[in-house]
């Protein structure tokens, strides 16, 4: 389908599902016009128009065409409109709402050899879906959050798998499951709970580790200053369900918990130290504002409503995103300068490992 039969094809779907809803305009009547790019579509209203053009006109155009270009395209979901100045000195067509898509629709990795997968692939990629990658060096902190049962587990093990040859790692994990199993398989040390032991003494020792975090980060940034190009290997402290620890733990444990976690979220991005943080959920209780704000890498899997992913899309309506079925599916943004930063959906990659660590 050629560019112009592709514009056809939209402003019919956009004539006959949006004409009512515009008092009868159409592009008939030359109220409107559609015009096709290699990265999304044009929508030009013919100004003055006898409609409102605001956020309710942009959305109701994204549902009638994310609907009729599923599965060519997968249009990228916006929080507001997206006006886009036009090049023309016809004051009536200066103006157009932009809806940026991408080829295709999300396709799941399907990963035989998790092992050789692993060392198959080039520093410092990650990859996440067919076509999707995430370069690590831009990682500041990455957030898994998923209702239980949703495979946030099975997701954090293929990370930490990826990570094993790119970054040093530090594993908590609160619940003594599936991230110490993965650490004594790869012999990688791991904090976790043990017998006749309180909860607030367990954060403590979590808050030892973090402040040993903390001056690595100081004794790199005074290398930085005298050179600021010096190479540092990563390093990555991976938390497992960090709502686990906030909750029931003496406030001035919990407290300094919080300082060093928003230190570590403010500090590490030069120095290449990174937070990979699991939940349920991340609200103000589970981690601080000052935190969240710094995660560059947003993973929602399960359930995807409005109150899902309130948190970690807090200006996103998941109205119209198509959400494949299955477990490990949700939805992705990765905040960086190699990717827009539009909301994907999510087909975490399905993997098979020869110990059969899960």
């Amino acid at each position: 389908m050629t560019n112009s039969q592709l514009a056809l094809y939209l402003l019919q779907s956009l004539n006959m599902a949006l004409g009512s809803q515009i008092e009868g305009e159409t592009s008939y009547t030359n109220s409107f016009d559609v015009k096709v790019q290699e990265d999304g579509f044009l929508f030009l209203p013919r100004m003055p128009s006898g409609y409102i053009i605001d956020n309710d006109l942009y959305f109701k155009i994204f549902l009638i065409a994310n609907a009729c270009l599923y599965p060519r395209y997968t249009l990228l979901k916006q929080n507001s409109a997206y006006f886009v100045p036009i090049n023309t000195d016809d004051i009536h067509t200066q103006r157009g709402l932009f809806f940026p898509w991408k080829m295709g629709i999300s396709k799941r990795l399907v990963i035989n050899d998790l092992d050789f997968f692993v060392t198959s692939q080039h520093k410092p990629y990650i990859p996440i879906m067919e076509n999707l990658k995430l370069n690590y060096d831009n990682v500041t902190s990455i957030a898994i959050a998923g209702n239980s049962g949703s495979g946030k587990s099975y997701t954090l093990t293929y990370f930490l798998s990826m990570l094993k040859p790119l970054s040093d790692l530090i594993i908590i994990d609160p619940k003594f499951d599936t991230p110490s199993r993965w650490a004594r398989e790869n012999k990688i040390p791991v904090i976790h709970p043990e017998r006749n032991r309180s909860k607030s003494d367990f954060v403590a020792e979590i808050n030892e580790s973090l402040s040993q975090t903390l001056n690595i980060i100081y004794k790199r940034q005074e290398i930085l200053y005298d050179n600021p190009r010096h190479p540092f290997s990563h390093l990555t402290i991976v938390i497992d369900e960090v709502l686990a620890l906030s909750e029931g733990t003496n406030k001035n444990i919990k407290d300094s918990f919080f300082s060093l976690i928003s230190q570590i979220a403010l500090l590490g991005r030069a120095t290449k130290v990174h937070l990979l943080l699991v939940s349920q959920r991340f609200d103000y209780q589970s981690i601080p504002v000052s935190v969240r704000e710094q995660l560059n890498v947003l993973i929602q899997i399960g359930n995807i409503n409005k109150k899902t992913v309130q948190f970690l899309f807090p200006d996103l309506d998941p109205e119209g995103i198509v959400i494949p079925l299955g477990k490990g599916t949700g939805l992705i943004q990765i905040i960086d300068n190699e990717h827009p930063y539009q909301v994907l959906p999510l087909l975490c990659p399905t993997y098979y490992t020869k110990k059969g660590i899960l």
